[in-house]
């Protein structure tokens, strides 16, 4: 009975992927002119492998003070930060985490790191001269909710425009929860934290297998969520509608072969899209032409 579950399951999720692909194709000429388009998009970097990384690459973030980017790895816990071409600048060892899985940056030096085997979120402080950091004893958040080993909180995202953290739930079920009070929580001096859970359109329009990682566009409103078992990322208006899709399937966007296990998702200041991909895959997918009216 579990595997008819199983199954039922997944064909209405192809069912539901093919009726919002057919959906966003329609609509193309009303989103076409967002900054993030994604049919628009081609690969630029493809599957280069990070030197000096070997294994379990997690997460990503985009830094616009420094220009790089920040990704995680949980064994050993540490954070690497690299350049925009995929080239390894410094690993930073981290204490007081054992599965770190997501990465947001926030402000200044402080990122919040997503602890799977925990179900917490970690505030670390990451200067340009930082070698080791420890988040044993800070500031943390913890969060009870629908905890299964090894399908927990996965991505972390943070929007400095209303100051609230989004973060993401593997499967079981697949989750978006919405944190915000954290800039009272950040300042320790007492906190009102609120969490609720971002609703898409429709509890169909969540249609992938599971969920690795997510990002906010803030310019545009768009959500993007990451799926590895579906190979795909969806943008999603602010009302929650999917309106565009990329594919990481072998001959979609210029990929010559299937991004194998996409965990992390990064939009730089420029649009361009950056994943990562176990063990240390790095792609960058470019826009082919400015939005009209740009």
């Amino acid at each position: 009975m579990l595997g008819i579950g199983f199954l039922f399951i997944w064909y209405f999720k192809v069912l539901a992927l093919g009726y919002y692909w057919l959906t966003t194709s329609v609509n193309a000429a009303q989103w076409e002119r967002s900054a993030l388009w994604l049919p628009s998009y081609r690969v630029a970097v493809e599957g280069l492998p990070i030197e000096g990384l070997t294994r379990n690459t997690s997460g990503l973030t985009f830094n616009e003070k420094t220009g790089t980017l920040f990704t995680v790895i949980n064994r050993p816990p540490q954070v690497a930060e690299l350049t925009t071409d995929g080239r390894l600048l410094r690993v930073i060892e981290i204490d007081g985490v054992k599965d770190p899985e997501g990465i947001t940056y926030v402000e200044r030096d402080t990122y919040v790191i997503s602890d799977e085997d925990s179900h917490s979120m970690y505030w670390a402080q990451i200067g340009p001269d930082t070698q080791r950091v420890s988040v044993a004893g800070k500031s943390s958040l913890g969060l009870s909710i629908d905890t299964v080993h090894n399908a927990s909180f996965e991505g972390v995202s943070w929007d400095s425009a209303q100051h609230r953290l989004f973060v993401v739930k593997e499967k079981m079920p697949l989750r978006v929860l919405v944190i915000s009070g954290l800039d009272v929580f950040n300042e320790s001096t007492g906190f009102n934290i609120n969490i609720h859970e971002w609703q898409s359109s429709s509890a169909a329009s969540l249609f992938m297998s599971d969920l690795s990682s997510l990002t906010l566009h803030e310019p545009t409103g768009q959500l993007l969520l990451l799926s590895d078992e579906s190979a795909l990322i969806v943008a999603y208006a602010p009302n929650g509608k999917p309106i565009s899709m990329l594919p990481l399937w072998r001959g979609f966007h210029g990929l010559r072969q299937k991004v194998p296990q996409p965990e992390g998702l990064a939009v730089g200041p420029d649009g361009a899209i950056y994943v990562l991909s176990e063990p240390n895959l790095f792609y960058r997918f470019e826009r082919t032409a400015a939005p009209a009216g740009s």
